[in-house]
């Protein structure tokens, strides 16, 4: 773990710590917490909403393990009681509500994940079912005691449903104080979390100090957008999971905007920032192909991101087709003759006629290297398979 020094100087483990960071509460406190020379206890909150972890959680994580190799002492919390009454964050309406099952398949996948960027031998793992579960019907009354309305209706997400008469449900109020209990459970040092938890994190300042424990440190990183300048979701079909292949992987890092590329090497690349402000200022296309070569690397080796590299320059920089593309049995049976729209759904290639339809418009499809303008254009099974495609990067040979 980096000491300070003979002078007391702590910038070094500082300045790790506040790399990409928007909020950091509050920074004096955070210094007088590294000079003290013991493992702090770093806590971050995951809820098992899902089974898989895509690149924007990693920005989280690759903090933690930069901790983690300070010596901290991390403290993942898996919101098994949490998921069941589901974060309102960024939600405009109730968040469909987990049971315990679904929760315990999709922990399996997290921590597996997970164990791609921390190492989970020098994690201590907590579920807050083991407090939650034991707390009885008073000690619940006395938990929701500890907030107002007043104050909970502050909260962004809750003004922003309630102008837009949207439904809040009760239980929602009880998230952020079960967050914030979590904390109070576990003696977090330090809460990180996305900037869209800072309310959360705040909550269990306020309840630490309330119980005679030093208040915690929260400290928030940004959330990322996907390819479609959306956040990074499995829901919009914009994320990269971490279990995406080399190939799509590296080619859905190529397909971001240009701007975000500065945010994207501070936050999911070790790069340092000489580097990265010497690659900024250079071809946006060599800059790119080196984040997207670097993010590769970390979730599949060095060997397979630079395969990767050379199959996406033989494919759109010297216009080749990619000779493991999915193959489509042509979708009617008696070969007769296809919307271009209706095709494009029936093969995968969009979720209905109408994006179908839109993608067309917008000209990203081609049909054997020709773009298509017409979406209502009939379209015939060829004697030889035809070539579909969407976009830079999603094929099908029609059989």
């Amino acid at each position: 773990m980096i000491t300070p020094d003979s002078t007391g100087d702590n910038s070094p483990q500082f300045d790790i710590l506040r790399r990409g960071a928007v909020d950091l509460i509050e920074e004096q406190q955070t210094r007088k917490l590294l000079a003290l020379g013991r493992p702090l206890r770093i806590k971050l909150g995951l809820d098992p909403s899902s089974p898989d972890l895509h690149v924007g959680h990693a920005i989280q994580l690759l903090k933690l393990r930069d901790l983690q190799e300070l010596g901290h002492q991390i403290v993942l919390i898996v919101g098994d009681a949490t998921a069941m009454i589901g974060d309102p964050t960024g939600r405009n309406k109730l968040r469909p509500q987990l049971t315990r099952e679904a929760v315990e398949e999709n922990l399996v996948t997290y921590t597996d994940q997970a164990a791609e960027l921390i190492d989970m031998e020098r994690t201590e793992v907590r579920r807050n079912s083991e407090w939650f579960d034991a707390m009885d019907f008073q000690g619940l009354v006395r938990l929701t005691s500890r907030m107002t309305v007043a104050r909970m209706i502050e909260r962004d997400t809750f003004q922003q449903r309630m102008e837009a008469s949207e439904p809040i449900g009760i239980h929602e109020f009880l998230y952020p104080l079960m967050q914030g209990w979590d904390s109070v459970m576990v003696k977090a040092d330090l809460e990180l979390g996305g900037t869209d938890q800072l309310f959360n994190l705040l909550v269990g300042r306020d309840l630490q100090r309330e119980e005679g424990q030093m208040p915690q440190v929260c400290l928030t990183l940004p959330l990322i957008n996907g390819s479609d300048g959306r956040k990074m979701s499995k829901s919009y079909g914009n994320a990269i999971p971490f279990k995406a292949e080399p190939a799509d992987m590296f080619g859905k890092v190529m397909a971001i905007e240009d701007e975000v590329m500065g945010a994207w090497f501070t936050l999911l690349t070790r790069l340092p920032q000489e580097e990265i402000t010497t690659l900024l200022a250079g071809h946006p296309r060599r800059a790119k192909a080196a984040l997207a070569a670097d993010i590769t690397a970390r979730f599949h080796g060095a060997q397979a991101a630079q395969a990767a590299s050379e199959a996406f320059d033989r494919q759109f920089q010297k216009r080749e087709v990619p000779e493991d593309m999915p193959e489509h049995v042509w979708p009617d049976e008696g070969g007769a003759d296809l919307q271009l729209a209706t095709l494009l759904k029936s093969v995968g290639l969009a979720p209905t006629t109408s994006e179908a339809r839109r993608l067309v418009k917008q000209g990203g499809v081609r049909l054997d290297g020709e773009v298509q303008s017409d979406p209502v254009r009939p379209i015939s099974p060829g004697a030889e398979p035809r070539i579909l495609q969407v976009g830079r990067r999603r094929f099908v040979r029609l059989l």
